[in-house]
């Protein structure tokens, strides 16, 4: 099996990006960065009274509120020059396509296109079961 090659220009230890949701909505939701592979960032949050729509199901946006927050960190961490340089969003489509009630909700993100001035990633959000 082939090991692949990281894309990352720079390396933040989870540690230091769990840090910096301190006092933002990433905390308010619990969403933990918990693997940064050599082309992946993956990362939890809790499906709970903080993340749910009235009817006790997940809610839409907080879905995007995890996907949005990985793919800005995953664009973090391929920029070459953090001084001149951020990771915003551009655009975002969310398709629902399983109910999760409980537990905890998985997000993986990895790239489509990284470019220099845009990158593109697809995020996959899966529940425990």
């Amino acid at each position: 099996m082939e090991d692949k090659q990281p894309i990352w220009q720079r390396s933040i230890p989870l540690e230091t990006i769990n840090a910096y949701s301190r006092n933002t909505l990433l905390e308010h939701l619990e969403i933990r960065f918990t693997e940064i592979g050599p082309d992946f960032v993956r990362a939890t949050m809790p499906v709970d009274h903080r993340t749910v729509q009235p009817y006790g199901l997940l809610h839409g946006g907080a879905n995007v509120a995890l996907a949005e927050s990985m793919g800005s960190t995953a664009s973090l961490l391929c920029l070459r020059d953090l001084e001149t340089e951020a990771p915003v969003g551009v655009e975002i489509n969310a398709n629902h396509l399983r109910s999760v009630t409980s537990g905890t909700v998985t997000a993986t993100c990895r790239p489509i296109r990284v470019g220099r001035k845009i990158h593109v990633w697809q995020i996959d959000i899966h529940d425990d079961a």
